[in-house]
């Protein structure tokens, strides 16, 4: 009897004690911090020198201001998206931006920044590149490293989707061809052109830009009588103004950067006054970095893009708004695609990296489908992914006019929902564009006809 009640005492006392060390676990438990959750690596790719070094800071301004909107980032100095942005969150998981990569237009230099970003830096996931040379490049060097991912920029290079295809490379902005989108038809159509000249920078993106203008122009019985590539970063343009021809109906210009007004200079040298009405541009005449240099010569010249300067929506204006509060100085720039094609790169990241909960273990697989399903409600047009995750969205064709004695631009018509095919023109097994592809064939287009005409 002494002895089971000499034990029963013993257990009671072990129990005790277990429920004393329990309640001092639970305590420790309820007071230590959470573990902070590892921070995913972002690195942001753009040009800050060559011939398009100044739109570096609307780039990083453009993917920073998506992070502002949707993941709490907070700019370090609202003047200037370099200096910087912290608290940047997803799904907990803390996004931390681990360097700035800078290159200048040239595909050597974009791969040099990358592999500093990607393996120096170790960054997780790249936005970038800017341009059409380093776009391949870049998707090229993804295809060597499938547990990281990648988002274009905004360079536009068709080949960087359609022919070399990188299952961790995603576009969420169309290519040059797809900006040019409803131009050849307006130019046929309404302008009553029936022959023009190309004057086109000679590397992939402004191949790929003169190709959208040609073909369509061409498809629907235009005729192209000269094609002229003066090298990219030229800055001496009277040879080549010097060889286009005065017997045409007018000009498909895809001569970009630095390299647009230096151009238009030589021009005025050589043939004199600019008619604005005879020359057709791509995104370099619309964007409102140009404006103040382009001047007032160029009212009447058409452009087309992926933006509308002229929306005043109630998407388009709260895009405007969420840039306002967080870079003012770049408020102007918001419909440049320079700027618009960062961010929209950012905002598919955020709802990719919201979808996987933050979590980009097992080779960032999950987030890489995950982005391939991303759509986007954007400011100017429904963004969706081909299967070659390349963007399928609206262009827009628009007019550069006076406005209080400034070069603005008026949106004329919207096409919709342009994919990368071009209405079939071109293919992954189609010739490249390039100085003599496509060629000037008549063909039918989707588009043709069912635009949708703006006020």
């Amino acid at each position: 009897m002494r002895l089971h009640l000499t034990r029963r005492l013993s257990l009671l006392a072990t129990l005790a004690g277990l429920a004393v060390v329990a309640a001092g676990l639970a305590a420790a438990t309820a007071t230590a911090s959470p573990k902070a959750a590892t921070p995913i690596k972002l690195a942001i790719l753009s040009d800050c020198q060559g011939a398009f070094g100044a739109f570096y800071e609307a780039d990083l301004g453009g993917a920073q201001t998506a992070f502002a909107k949707f993941a709490g980032g907070k700019a370090k100095d609202p003047k200037k998206p370099s200096a910087g942005m912290t608290g940047i969150t997803v799904a907990g998981t803390p996004i931390q931006i681990v360097g700035y990569g800078c290159s200048n237009d040239r595909a050597d230099t974009a791969i040099k920044e990358t592999k500093r970003l990607m393996e120096q830096l170790n960054a997780d996931i790249l936005i970038g590149p800017l341009s059409g040379d380093e776009g391949i490049a870049v998707a090229q060097y993804a295809k060597q490293h499938p547990d990281k991912t990648f988002l274009n920029g905004t360079s536009g290079a068709q080949d960087t989707t359609l022919k070399v295809r990188a299952p961790n490379f995603f576009r969420f902005n169309s290519d040059g061809a797809q900006w040019s989108a409803g131009l050849g038809d307006y130019a046929f159509n309404t302008l009553h052109w029936k022959t023009a000249a190309v004057i086109a920078d000679d590397y992939s993106f402004a191949w790929t830009s003169s190709a959208g203008q040609l073909a369509e122009f061409c498809a629907v019985g235009g005729k192209i009588t000269k094609r002229i590539y003066p090298p990219l970063n030229t800055t001496d343009y009277s040879s080549y103004a010097q060889q286009l021809p005065t017997n045409v109906d007018g000009y498909f210009v895809a001569v970009g950067g630095s390299g647009t007004v230096a151009f238009l200079k030589a021009y005025e040298q050589a043939k004199g006054p600019i008619d604005g009405k005879k020359f057709i541009g791509n995104l370099f005449f619309s964007d409102p970095l140009q404006y103040k240099d382009l001047s007032s010569r160029m009212a009447g010249a058409l452009a087309s893009g992926p933006t509308n300067g002229s929306a005043t929506d109630a998407k388009a204006t709260a895009f405007i708004n969420t840039v306002k509060a967080t870079y003012p100085d770049l408020v102007g720039l918001a419909p440049s695609v320079f700027f618009y094609n960062y961010y929209n790169a950012a905002w598919g990241l955020v709802k990719a990296l919201t979808t996987v909960k933050g979590d980009i273990s097992g080779g960032q697989k999950a987030l890489q489908m995950a982005l391939g399903k991303v759509s986007l409600d954007a400011a100017y047009g429904k963004i969706t992914m081909d299967a070659n995750r390349n963007a399928i969205t609206d262009n827009y064709v628009q007019q550069l006019v006076l406005v209080d004695g400034k070069l603005g631009v008026k949106t004329i018509r919207r096409i919709p929902a342009v994919d990368q095919t071009f209405g079939g023109t071109f293919s992954p097994t189609t010739a490249p564009p390039g100085r003599t592809s496509p060629a000037c064939v008549k063909r039918s287009l989707p588009w043709v006809g069912k635009y949708i005409t703006l006020k």
